[in-house]
């Protein structure tokens, strides 16, 4: 791994349009560095949060063998980097995965892709702004000792206007840019990675000593790093889906590229450190979960469909005792933090969109204090609001069925990304060992991984069993939420192709296209 970032960050490599000249969209120059694009990259995908989320899911689909997913979700995950690195030297631009596809593979698969990045950012913003929520009345509650607080949390209609009111916070926040919650954003991903640092130790030591009702503890096996071992390929691709998930959000440090020092360098290896950090962490947390509580299904175990959605929960206390409050504030702080930071990749993919003519003109408004795309992270509130009200009264298990949905999203737009970075420097793969390997070969793989998910998960997702086991007009909701989505994309494509056709008969961004300047 250290020599893949030697490799990944050696000064020799060419830079395709490093020379042209790049015109600023209005964003703020130079106010992210190293440390500060990699906390944005952790910040964004929330580990805490994804643990709690996904633990229950994953063990449900492969069992003992979900350290082994864990580290199989990083790999295609590690792939794609080395394209979005590649592709931000040649061409850093806050549009990222829109803008580079549509510059290699043309105007309408490059919308599609910035569709799916936007759309899968405003799923999250809701799942992020739901557990959030939750956490918020365990945490008063288990502090106050008062269940009733914790009932009150769990009424739809309270539920719902807390949502609401954290997203109007968070929308709020990132309005006014990134500098003002610097520190903030630090101690918040600093809480999270301590406490779940402690998680880790005493789960562990604690991993003969746990309770009953439904918890078995168990000794570490190699078998537990054996992806063959899964039942099933259905199994093994649901669960990669769920693990693709959980890495979800490193490519926000390459969104951040106009906003940051060296921003043809620095925004690919922020992205690596952070990702290097998130194996580590879910690898861990994922052996001391199995030694404690083991995959029962009642009780304590993480097979428990009952606290599926929510395992750090039940063993807050359990594992960390009097200390259990803390990770209940651990993961509050992990879904607070991270329902700032989303709203970046969102607004600034739909401030590069409408620069580009692929979006309404409207949204490429800078706001000239803060130097934030305003209206567009006003558009993505909005969005995300709307959606998480309207999937709570849908769908009984809304958090659980997101997620999945997710991950046919992601693979979507990623792989897209990868693909795109082939054919991007598809001349230059003859010039040498290093190009073929990191602008080629890498990208490819990673693009056909997530291709056989996606394929695979839309295929899986149609059954109404399927993530929650819900179901809308005979399909599963997972299905419905996903495809949907997607579907919906292009009917929004086919409106803009009315308005702006300029765009998609290729006219206003090709591969020598320089970048537009966004209107203040």
């Amino acid at each position: 791994m250290a020599q893949l970032l030697n490799q990944a960050t050696s000064p020799g490599d060419s830079e395709v349009a490093a020379g042209e000249d790049y015109r600023s969209k209005g964003l703020s120059k130079n106010s992210v560095g190293l440390l500060g694009s990699a906390v944005i990259g952790l910040s964004t995908v929330a580990p805490v949060y994804c643990l709690t989320s996904t633990l229950g899911p994953t063990v449900s689909e492969v069992g003992l063998q979900m350290p082994a997913i864990f580290i199989a979700g990083f790999i295609p995950m590690l792939l794609v980097a080395f394209a979005y690195r590649e592709l931000n030297k040649a061409l850093p631009d806050c549009g990222t995965s829109f803008t580079w596809t549509v510059k290699a593979l043309g105007p309408r698969i490059g919308w599609l892709t910035g569709w799916g990045l936007m759309t899968a950012t405003v799923i999250v913003l809701s799942n992020l702004a739901g557990v959030a929520a939750e956490f918020f009345y365990l945490l008063i509650g288990e502090l106050t000792g008062s269940q009733a607080i914790v009932d009150f949390g769990s009424s739809t209609v309270v539920h719902i206007v807390t949502v609401l009111l954290f997203i109007a916070i968070a929308t709020a926040i990132s309005y006014r840019g990134m500098t003002a919650t610097k520190w903030f954003q630090y101690s918040l991903v600093t809480l999270q990675m301590v406490v779940l640092a402690l998680f880790i130790v005493m789960a562990m030591v604690k991993s003969g000593d746990a309770p009953g009702g439904g918890a078995t503890s168990l000794t570490p096996s190699l078998e537990w790093f054996d992806p063959l071992s899964v039942n099933s390929f259905a199994a093994f691709t649901a669960g990669l889906s769920l693990s693709i998930f959980i890495y979800w959000g490193w490519d926000t440090t390459l969104v951040v590229n106009e906003e940051t020092t060296g921003q043809h360098k620095t925004p690919g290896r922020a992205a690596l450190i952070a990702m290097l950090v998130l194996v580590s962490a879910y690898a861990l947390t994922a052996v001391a979960a199995l030694m404690y509580a083991g995959v029962g299904e009642e009780g304590l175990g993480l097979g428990n469909p009952d606290t599926a959605d929510n395992v750090f929960a039940v063993l807050a206390g359990p594992v960390l005792g009097p200390l259990g409050p803390l990770l209940f504030l651990a993961v509050l702080a992990s879904a607070a933090a991270s329902l700032q930071t989303t709203f970046l990749p969102a607004a600034r993919t739909m401030l590069a969109m409408s620069t580009y003519e692929a979006f309404p003109r409207s949204f490429a408004k800078v706001h000239p204090r803060f130097h934030t795309p305003g209206r567009a992270t006003v558009a993505a509130g909005v969005a995300t609001g709307v959606f998480y009200a309207v999937m709570v009264v849908v769908s009984e298990n809304v958090l659980i069925d997101t997620i999945y949905a997710l991950g046919l999203m992601i693979c979507f737009y990623y792989a897209l990304t990868a693909f795109a970075c082939v054919w991007y420097f598809r001349h230059d793969l003859r010039r040498s060992l290093r190009d073929a390997v990191f602008k080629g070969v890498l990208p490819a793989l990673g693009g056909l991984m997530l291709t056989a998910v996606f394929f695979q998960t839309m295929r899986d997702m149609w059954d109404p069993a399927y993530g929650s086991g819900s179901s809308i007009a005979g399909m599963g909701s997972v299905f419905v939420i996903g495809v949907g989505v997607l579907a919906l994309g292009l009917v929004v494509m086919a409106v803009m192709q009315r308005r702006s056709p300029a765009f998609f008969r290729g006219e206003v961004l090709t591969r020598d296209t320089p970048p537009l300047v966004a209107e203040d």
